[in-house]
């Protein structure tokens, strides 16, 4: 997944930019949009915000 949605994109030319790139990615698509079985079938930002009010 994140081949297609980002290495295969984008012309990442140094360490820096790839490492940026990773981390955007991870924390707006990944954690922001995609769900997960393994927490209900809810996205990790939505169930951390669940959680954090629960507790």
């Amino acid at each position: 997944m994140l081949k297609e949605k980002l290495v295969y994109l984008h012309k990442i030319k140094t360490r820096q930019e790839a490492r940026q790139k990773i981390f955007e990615y991870i924390t707006c698509f990944y954690n922001g949009k995609r769900i997960h079985s393994s927490i209900g079938y809810l996205s990790p930002n939505i169930y951390e915000r669940i959680f954090m009010f629960a507790a």
